[in-house]
């Protein structure tokens, strides 16, 4: 059934706000999972409610290694987000993604260690296909935006998130590139996992600034990430970001048809009713809503 549009932006380093919203007010919302990085500032563009969360909170006082991504995805859910479209700073893995171009994601290597990477576990279980992690429809429009706005953009990009907070030796980034990867991040996994889980069409933008450090000379040597090159990239790369996202938005249908992922939950649960643990559950109420409702 055709509905409306909730847009839930993830901003990511160097986006802490949109700029472009009306009736704006910031709202903290509460999750089972423990604090979401900062209060979700809702309003609206047009006639589409947007609610938009800085992924590191407002000035970047969180580590992508110590983000609460299960938090985050259960407060956007909770805030009423239909669909989310998701920002973050990469490294390219390949000469022609130079910094200042934006990639729109489309597979994931996820190399990320000490994350919980699901909502549910022992007790209630569910799995749910990652096979194609993205939504295509939004990753099209969020394209489309960006060269709208004059912005470089690559398509059907192969991201490998790592756990962080230290870039890459210059042999994983070597390593990484080899496998196919095209981007390097910190943030992406598991907050894509995390969004199919709450049954959220999600498609992440990756806005380059720098090259890793895998380029290298006939002696192995090279230049490393350097953070300064990183965050006046971030700057320059923020501005175009936050046009590119207030066109995603205008552009959508005046309806939502519904899309696959609505449902990614009804083939993935696995665990019977009468033998849950009624504790995690509980703490599904967000997450799995229209499954449990389903089964009341």
């Amino acid at each position: 059934m055709a509905g409306e549009w909730c847009i839930g932006i993830i901003g990511g380093s160097g986006l802490y706000d949109i700029g472009a919203l009306e009736d704006e007010q910031w709202l903290a919302i509460e999750t089972p999972w423990g604090e979401p990085s900062d209060e979700i500032l809702c309003g609206r563009i047009g006639d589409v409610k947007v609610r938009f969360l800085p992924r590191h909170g407002r000035g970047h006082p969180i580590s992508p290694n110590e983000l609460n991504s299960r938090a985050n995805i259960d407060a956007l859910k909770r805030a009423g987000c239909t669909d989310i479209l998701a920002i973050s700073a990469v490294g390219s893995l390949r000469e022609q993604l130079e910094p200042g171009r934006f990639v729109v994601v489309e597979q994931f290597l996820d190399r990320t260690k000490m994350r919980p990477p699901s909502f549910f576990g022992s007790g209630f279980v569910a799995h749910v296909s990652m096979a194609d992690p993205v939504c295509e429809r939004l990753s099209d429009r969020a394209a489309k935006a960006i060269a709208a706005c004059k912005g470089k953009v690559a398509v059907g990009a192969t991201y490998v998130a790592i756990e962080g907070p230290q870039f890459s030796t210059r042999a994983e980034s070597l390593l990484y590139q080899r496998w196919g990867a095209d981007v390097i991040g910190m943030t992406g996994m598991p907050e894509a996992r995390l969004a199919r889980e709450a049954e959220l069409p999600y498609a992440l933008i990756g806005m380059v600034t720098d090259y890793d450090c895998w380029r290298v000379d006939e002696n192995g040597k090279g230049d490393a990430v350097d953070v300064a090159q990183v965050v006046e990239q971030m700057q320059e790369n923020g501005e175009l970001a936050r046009n590119a996202i207030v066109r995603f938005i205008e552009k959508l249908p005046k309806t939502r048809k519904p899309s696959p992922i609505d449902t990614a939950l009804d083939d993935a649960v696995i665990t019977a009713p009468e033998e849950r643990d009624p504790e995690l559950e509980a703490k599904l109420d967000a997450v799995a809503k229209r499954v449990l409702a389903g089964e009341g």
